[in-house]
């Protein structure tokens, strides 16, 4: 969950950010820093959210921007939470990433830009895509 010091955080708030990277690096713990920020991966297998069943709304954790539904959620077996479709449209960001090689669709957020994940077409119904999205960079609204 979002610390006290994140002044940033507002699921209220849609406006987008533009906050520099030395702040971030104030309020966000070094494991969300480092994915966030840094484009990092947590190790598969490692959040609670893979697996979870509860019922809310998915925001980012850095500035509390609305990104899915749990309804929206399945088991997808990759080590990471999973989702095949977002909140709303404007909830992401697509960006090219060419890194390792490989040819993929980072996915950030789309009020302060944080790397979440990627998004690949082999998803389940009626989308057809899988958002592999980092568990330390969600908190869960439960509803």
């Amino acid at each position: 969950m979002p610390n006290n010091k994140n002044n940033y955080y507002s699921t209220t708030n849609k406006e987008k950010l533009i906050v520099p990277d030395s702040i971030w690096k104030q309020i966000l713990s070094p494991e969300v820093y480092a994915v966030a920020r840094e484009k990092g991966t947590e190790r598969p297998f490692s959040s609670a959210f893979e697996t979870s069943k509860e019922i809310g709304t998915y925001h980012c954790v850095a500035c509390g921007n609305a990104l899915f539904k749990s309804d929206t959620k399945f088991d997808s077996g990759c080590g990471w939470p999973s989702f095949f479709d977002p909140i709303t449209k404007g909830a992401l960001i697509y960006t090219p990433d060419r890194t390792y090689g490989m040819t993929r669709t980072e996915v950030q957020c789309g009020k302060c830009k944080a790397h979440l994940g990627h998004v690949f077409e082999d998803g389940p119904p009626p989308t057809g895509l899988r958002y592999c999205i980092n568990g330390v960079v969600l908190a869960l609204e439960k509803k």
